[in-house]
């Protein structure tokens, strides 16, 4: 059976990031012939592919039309969602966790669907700010919710390995929309629960 032409797109664009990271070794000064780095080339393409394979998914597909009814209209928090995401200035890791929240309107997202969704948007080049709204909206939209609360905390590595080098910085990012924006009461209960 042959493969599809997707397949084949993503064949020759790890050739092409292959190359590129040939020419990225070469540049360092490095000699990719020697042993240890034959198959670096390879290898690395394949790990960015993964690392940033966000791009390959859509909102739609990850939510998959898991939304179902419910009388509840109670906040709704999945906590300390593991995170890795790649800087886009600098293309060095940040690790974290995202705290999520909303308030259903007659239905609710799967449970796994919010941690899918942070990692979707999480498995592309970002910024920490753009992220935390990217997944605020998405909850939102998808959810129909009355308000969506979404706070992140990370460790950049671009921070601590290069630059000011502060291996103990933590970067805290919150984007509140809708009724977590505009209700005192429901912001205050969302950080009370998730201890911050």
């Amino acid at each position: 059976m042959s493969a599809g032409p997707g397949a084949r797109n993503t064949k020759n664009m790890s050739d092409s990031l292959s190359a590129h990271y040939r020419e990225i070794l070469l540049g360092l000064g490095e000699d990719p012939s020697r042993e240890g780095l034959l198959d670096t080339p390879k290898r690395a393409a394949k790990a960015m592919r993964y690392l940033c394979h966000g791009y390959e998914l859509s909102l739609e597909e990850i939510v998959n039309g898991a939304l179902f009814a419910s009388d509840n209209d109670e906040m709704v928090i999945v906590r300390d969602i593991e995170l890795y995401s790649l800087c886009e200035h600098h293309l060095l890791p940040f690790i974290g966790k995202a705290h999520v929240a909303y308030i259903p309107t007659g239905k609710v997202l799967g449970l796994s669907k919010v941690a899918r969704i942070v990692d979707m948007f999480a498995r592309r080049l970002q910024i920490q700010e753009q992220l935390t709204q990217q997944i605020a909206e998405a909850i939102m939209n998808s959810a129909g919710a009355r308000g969506v609360g979404v706070i992140i905390e990370a460790r950049h590595l671009c921070m601590a390995m290069r630059g000011v080098e502060k291996q103990n910085s933590v970067m805290k990012t919150s984007v509140l929309l809708g009724s977590f924006r505009d209700n005192a009461p429901t912001r205050a209960e969302f950080l009370q629960l998730i201890g911050s």
